[in-house]
């Protein structure tokens, strides 16, 4: 692994390499644990929480109906996407994902742009998973002891425990956090298969209540704020799907990659349709379209209007099992992607570190120690840490998606004979479908002046990073697995 030249340095694209230090990989092994069912688990586990909580909020920005239109459109956008990343993760089992697919493809700066953005993506999005699962955690603590840390001013000793917990099991093995989260994403998925249950015998179901956002004038029920509406709440339909593309980081962890990555991937993405369909038709059936697009814990409102006195409050403790299975799968998405970057020198080498337990806690910590600082923040800057972070996390995921995308259509232009142990069924069509689509979405987003804010703060990351790694990084590279395979040939060997 990690093969340098016969020379000390190497020039490519504007880069400088380093021959690499005795043992610097040693210092850096990840450890294969992982078949087809570990790599499902992890998958799932770091979607499902947004059929929790965030998701809901697309309703208040559409209507019930137009967030039906664009979650289907989300659908497909996810659907050929996750078939693309599945060939290039097949081709490229390397851990570096995104930036490794962006580097063979366009690059150093195209992997670094594509990398830091999926880096932002995770570990916002981590802060996100941990703020929700605070408030449902806290509102379970108000329905049972009477007491709310969150009301008393203490929201941040919730996020201080969850990160701590979550990194220690992390950092304690690669293969606990497999096991760990394959039994929390069978639990996740069969709360949502009992509130399915109870929704349909209880009596509760009033679809007529879907259809209770007043339009505004000159629309329609079914799509109350018009195709704007639709557009606005695309990102919030994301949150059903977002995170399944981060199974291509445990390719040097799972036993067999280029066969199970894209079962995996098809197998999370079913489980997933599955169970958005389960909240988004049945949820706001319950609560009314109204309330849903406003609850801050949908799920667990829906079980107390189903379930009287603390019964709903009990089974709502373990809805919340679905919010901490998503803070261990991305949490493992962030680490390995800072890993990757980190071992390529892009980032501050110490961060891939791997010590004993074979996983990067020090990338571990030091995104848990951004996550906690950015709710920070914002929480106590005056903004809603929830929304915020949320619209950070979104944006940077589909830029990462729309640099994924044209990856892919660069990669079977350039290189159309080489290895692809798994292909896409929709090929180039498809990748270009779903980068449209992702393109959509980011123009959305820039015109939302919601996410206004979150854009700032992107640029802002954009611009030290870029600069830090103009001055410093490109001039540091290392050839790890994915440098190496992008210089040596690659892809571009004939088969």
């Amino acid at each position: 692994m990690g093969a340098t030249p016969e020379t000390d340095d190497l020039s490519v694209a504007g880069v400088s390499y380093r021959k690499a230090e005795d043992g610097y990989f040693d210092k850096r092994k990840l450890q294969r644990t992982a078949g087809v069912w570990g790599l499902w688990g992890i998958g799932v586990a770091a979607v499902i929480s947004g059929n929790f909580s965030g998701w809901n909020f697309g309703i208040g920005s559409a209507g019930w109906g137009g967030f039906l239109v664009a979650s289907a459109i989300v659908i497909v956008m996810y659907v050929m996407m996750i078939e693309s990343i599945s060939e290039m993760a097949a081709a490229m089992p390397h851990t570096g994902g995104a930036y490794s697919f962006a580097r063979a493809a366009m690059g150093p700066w195209g992997g670094f742009v594509t990398g830091l953005a999926e880096t932002i993506e995770y570990v916002m999005t981590t802060a996100v998973v941990i703020f929700f699962s605070a408030q449902y955690a806290d509102a379970i603590l108000a329905k049972l002891g009477g007491f709310s840390l969150i009301e008393a001013g203490y929201a941040w000793v919730w996020w201080v425990a969850l990160y701590a917990v979550f990194v220690a099991l992390n950092a304690a093995g690669a293969e606990i956090s497999f096991k760990f989260a394959v039994v929390v994403a069978i639990m996740s998925v069969a709360i949502l298969v009992l509130f399915a249950a109870i929704a349909l015998f209880s009596g509760h179901l009033d679809f007529s209540s879907l259809w209770n956002i007043a339009p505004t004038e000159g629309n329609s029920v079914f799509l109350p704020f018009g195709w704007a509406g639709v557009l606005f709440a695309m990102p919030f339909a994301m949150w059903l799907f977002l995170g399944i593309e981060e199974l291509p980081l445990a390719a040097e962890e799972a036993h067999n990659p280029e066969r199970d990555i894209p079962r995996a991937a098809r197998g999370g993405m079913l489980t997933l349709l599955v169970t958005g369909a389960i909240v988004v038709v049945l949820n706001p059936a319950v609560l009314g379209a109204a309330v849903t697009g406003e609850a801050g814990e949908p799920l667990l409102q829906g079980f107390a209007a189903m379930i009287p006195g603390d019964i709903a409050a009990v089974l709502s403790l373990f809805a919340l099992v679905g919010l901490l299975a998503s803070v261990q799968g991305i949490m493992f998405a962030y680490g390995r992607n800072m890993y990757s970057l980190s071992r390529a020198g892009y980032y501050p080498k110490v961060l891939s570190l791997t010590g004993a337990r074979k996983t990067p806690y020090v990338a571990l910590v030091v995104g848990a120690v951004i996550g906690f600082v950015s709710l920070l923040v914002v929480q106590y800057g005056g903004e809603a840490a929830g929304s915020v972070v949320l619209n950070i996390a979104v944006w940077g995921a589909v830029l990462a998606y729309l640099l994924q995308m044209a990856s892919f259509v660069i990669l079977r232009r350039r290189f159309p004979d080489a290895s692809r142990p798994h292909r896409s069924p929709f090929g180039v069509t498809g990748a270009v479908i779903a980068g449209v689509i992702a393109l959509a979405i980011f123009i959305g987003v820039l015109l939302n002046p919601d996410y206004t804010l979150a854009i700032y703060s992107i640029v802002v990351v954009y611009a030290i990073a870029l600069g830090l790694f103009a001055v410093f990084g490109r001039k540091r590279l290392v050839l790890s697995p994915e440098e190496e395979y992008a210089i040596t040939g690659g892809l571009g060997t004939k088969q």
